[in-house]
């Protein structure tokens, strides 16, 4: 009676923003037989760091990235601005 756990990235989508969603899906097997299958999504903005991705996933990233997307994606983001705090003295 063998259990073994594996993950594999089982979903790929690529949204309008350029941010990449992705699935992994954690599956236990015992002889041979799936027994549980858990899933974890997450999502890459562009020009975030995809050096522990799946392959698959850095070479759609490499693909879509560009100077330019990465650029317009940084541009974008607007600071965070801090709520005003009330002064009552």
């Amino acid at each position: 009676m063998a259990l073994i756990e594996k993950k594999i990235v089982d979903s790929i989508e690529l949204v309008e923003s350029n941010h990449i969603q992705v699935r992994t899906a954690n599956i236990i097997e015992k002889d041979d037989i799936e027994i549980a299958r858990t899933y974890h999504r997450h999502v890459l903005s562009p020009g975030d760091d995809i050096t522990n991705e799946d392959l698959k996933v850095q070479t759609i990233a490499n693909a879509i990235w560009t100077d330019e997307v990465i650029n317009n994606y940084k541009a974008s983001i607007k600071p965070i601005e801090p709520e005003p705090t009330n002064n009552l003295e």
